[in-house]
């Protein structure tokens, strides 16, 4: 898992995969299996999510463990760790609430603006930049942004 923390998302480069919350788990072998899930079912990133896995193990020797993509259970922003919410604050893109402060409120807060802080702010399309994630804007700064979707 330590040789993996340091795999960039192809689509953020500011994350890892594992702070991502893409990679799951090792399973023992043999052969070794890595299981991966994708944020998103049909996520474009995939192939070469899966070929930055495959050149890392295979460098480090170990070409015997095989990735495998399961879609169940389906990936969750509550799989993203705390650093990598801090990263992609950092990076423009305002990561979600995790799910039980989402669920003790009964209802999905506004977006944080990773600009300016504020959370005076409203969603402009349910489809961003990428399928995962949706536009955003801020009322007080009027910058766009990315927000993760609730998953």
């Amino acid at each position: 898992m330590a040789l993996l923390a340091h795999i960039p998302d192809p689509e953020i480069p500011v994350i890892s995969l594992t702070d991502l919350g893409i990679i799951r788990e090792i399973r023992d072998g043999p052969p070794p299996i890595l299981v991966i899930t994708p944020t998103y079912t049909g996520c474009p990133a995939s192939i070469a999510i899966n070929a930055s896995i495959r050149m890392a193990l295979d460098g480090a020797g170990l070409a015997d463990v095989q990735i495998k993509t399961e879609l169940s259970p389906p990936w969750t922003t509550d799989w993203i760790s705390e650093s990598g919410r801090q990263a992609l604050l950092a990076y423009g893109i305002a990561p979600p609430e995790p799910r039980a402060a989402r669920l003790a409120r009964q209802d999905e807060a506004p977006a944080t603006c990773p600009q300016c802080g504020s959370h005076a702010t409203a969603e402009i399309s349910r489809f961003g930049s990428t399928p995962c994630k949706a536009l955003w804007r801020c009322l007080d700064c009027a910058e766009p942004f990315d927000r993760f979707k609730c998953i």
